[in-house]
C-alpha cells in the first residue's frame, strides 16, 4: 500500500478540493495507484448490496484527447449560459470573485481534459432508468466516487467532480464501447498536483442552512 500524506480524517475530509489548475499534466500516474484509490472506492455501499458498479479508466491518449475535445466543447457552451459559476453572484462582494475565479478554473481545465493522464469514469449497470426516485440508484455509485476522489488526495492526487460531458454522452460511450445497460456517472480527471498544501473552501455558515426538526 503507497504511503499516504499525513492528514487527519477531518483534514482529508474538508482539504479534498476540486482541482483544476493544480493538477500536474506531465507527471504519469502509475496505474497501481488507481487501483488502490478504486479498490477503497468499493468499500463504499451500495443499494441492497447490488455492486453493479464498473469503473473505467483510460490512460489511451488518443482517447483522453477525444474525450477532452468533446469536453472542451461542452465547457464552451457551459460558459456562454446564464448559469455558468463565474456569473453567479456577480453583485456579491464576497462571492463573486470566489465565483469568477471558479469560472477562470473551469475554462482552463476545458481546455487541457485530455491532457490529464488518467480520466476515471465510475458507471452504474442500469437495464431502464426509473420514472420515480433515482436516489437509491445513484446512490449506489457517488459515495464510491467520492470515497475515490478522498482515496486519491490522501496520496498526492488531485481530481475534480466533472459532468459537463454528459453533453456528449452518446459519442464517448460508443468511444469507450459502453454496452446499453452502462451508465457513466461523472468523469474524474486524475493526477499528481502541484504542491500538496490545500485548505478548506469558503462555505455558507452552518446556521444558514441548518434546519432541525423541520424547516
Amino acid at each position: 500500500m503507497t504511503k499516504t500524506l499525513d492528514l487527519t480524517p477531518d483534514e482529508l475530509l474538508t482539504t479534498t478540493r476540486t482541482v483544476r489548475k493544480r493538477l500536474d499534466l506531465e507527471r504519469p500516474v502509475p496505474m497501481e495507484l488507481i487501483r488502490e484509490c478504486i479498490e477503497i472506492a468499493l468499500q463504499a455501499p451500495s443499494g441492497s448490496n447490488r455492486q453493479t458498479w464498473h469503473w473505467l479508466v483510460i490512460t489511451d491518449a488518443e482517447k483522453r484527447a477525444a474525450i477532452g475535445e468533446y469536453y472542451r466543447q461542452a465547457v464552451e457552451q457551459y460558459l456562454a449560459s446564464s448559469g455558468s459559476a463565474g456569473k453567479l453572484h456577480a453583485d456579491d462582494p464576497e462571492r463573486g470573485p470566489v465565483q469568477r475565479r471558479v469560472g477562470d478554473s473551469v475554462a482552463y481545465l476545458g481546455e487541457r481534459m485530455g491532457q490529464v493522464p488518467v480520466l476515471v469514469i465510475p458507471c452504474l449497470q442500469v437495464r431502464s432508468l426509473p420514472a420515480g426516485n433515482q436516489a437509491g440508484l445513484w446512490g449506489s455509485i457517488l459515495p464510491a466516487a467520492w470515497s475515490y476522489m478522498l482515496a486519491a488526495r490522501a496520496r498526492g492526487l488531485g481530481t475534480a467532480w466533472t459532468t459537463l460531458h454528459f453533453t456528449f454522452e452518446q459519442e464517448i460511450s460508443e468511444l469507450l464501447g459502453l454496452p446499453e445497460d452502462i451508465r457513466q456517472t461523472v468523469l474524474i480527471p486524475t493526477a499528481y498536483t502541484i504542491g500538496t498544501n490545500f485548505k478548506p473552501a469558503p462555505r455558507q455558515p452552518l446556521d444558514d442552512v441548518l434546519h432541525v426538526n423541520g424547516w
